[in-house]
């Protein structure tokens, strides 16, 4: 780990432990450390210049959530400690909303969801990043509907013209990483199921998914087999049928005690003209910013992991719609 304090023994131990310290351990000054000064953050609803925005939206978060954990599920990495690392580290959080915030007054309700955070480090530091929490599953913990809590957020935050605009790349800012992951058999491999499916091949699901496969999906959804992803990825789809899907980012990894596996983050691009889990046709211009994890088998692809905020689409339809 040229570059990187001694004390992690490899890029997973960093990443998960500097996520400990930040969060769990209140350390949140290290974030001057851990984080670039001018690193960009980019999340489905916003983007973030610097490490201290970083550090007010941290301080701002665990106001109103104090006793947040973040549990490292798995970290899938690519590149070099001389070059530079990308990880895309999968998180199941909990937190109990015990502070009034962005998501209203305080309800004191228990939530668990999951995170997918893509970070690029060298030289013991992060410096740009792409994170997207699983905002269907917090909202509905906490009683609020995703298109009837995106609606409220546009009014709280000032109304249509002056609320916080969700990300697109007319908004993005650039950073320093510019790599596209790595070329291992496993990140192609989803790569390629990811392209057929919203490419309309529905099919490629029981040719390269195991039949007992098990499924994560937003809202906290959970499935299992052909059917539920079938219904998962068609009604992603049909709401967005013109859209243009593009492969972002793809890792593979084989690594000791893990099952082969891949991450990819994913885009789609265009109008909201077709009848599905976003309901009527608005026209809409939409970016879903999206991210997947897969672990294969020997019978195909065993689990998947998928995030997209369901509130940041509502939102770019509300703000088209009125």
């Amino acid at each position: 780990m040229q570059g990187f304090d001694p004390r992690w023994k490899d890029f997973p131990d960093y990443i998960i432990g500097i996520t400990k310290e930040i969060w769990e351990d209140r350390k949140i000054a290290t974030l001057h450390h851990y984080y670039s000064d001018n690193i960009v953050v980019r999340s489905p609803g916003s983007v973030v210049v610097g490490n201290k925005g970083v550090i007010g939206a941290t301080m701002a978060t665990l106001a109103e959530f104090p006793d947040r954990k973040l549990l490292g599920e798995d970290v899938i990495w690519s590149g070099t400690p001389e070059d530079g690392m990308l990880s895309s580290h999968r998180i199941i959080s909990t937190a109990t909303h015990l502070g009034d915030g962005v998501y209203g007054a305080a309800t004191g309700k228990a939530l668990k969801y999951r995170i997918i955070a893509d970070c690029h480090a060298i030289n013991n530091q992060i410096n740009d990043e792409w994170l997207i929490r699983d905002q269907g599953a917090i909202v509905r913990q906490m009683g609020w509907d995703p298109k009837q809590y995106a609606h409220d957020l546009i009014v709280r935050e000032g109304g249509a013209e002056a609320c916080v605009r969700p990300f697109t790349p007319a908004i993005d800012k650039p950073g320093p990483y510019i790599g596209k992951g790595n070329d291992n058999q496993w990140g192609a491999k989803y790569a390629n199921i990811l392209t057929r499916i919203m490419g309309a091949d529905m099919a490629a699901i029981e040719a390269e998914y195991d039949r007992a496969c098990q499924l994560a999906y937003p809202g906290g959804t959970n499935g299992v087999s052909f059917e539920d992803a079938d219904r998962f990825w068609m009604g992603l789809r049909a709401s967005f049928p013109s859209a243009n899907f593009n492969i972002e980012h793809q890792i593979g990894r084989d690594d000791p005690l893990m099952p082969p596996r891949a991450a990819i983050r994913w885009s789609l691009h265009g109008k909201h003209d077709g009848w599905g889990v976003f309901g009527a046709p608005t026209g809409a211009e939409v970016y879903v910013m999206g991210a997947s994890h897969a672990e294969f088998g020997p019978w195909g692809l065993r689990r998947e992991y998928v995030l997209y905020d369901e509130t940041a689409i509502w939102k770019q339809i509300a703000l088209k719609t009125g």
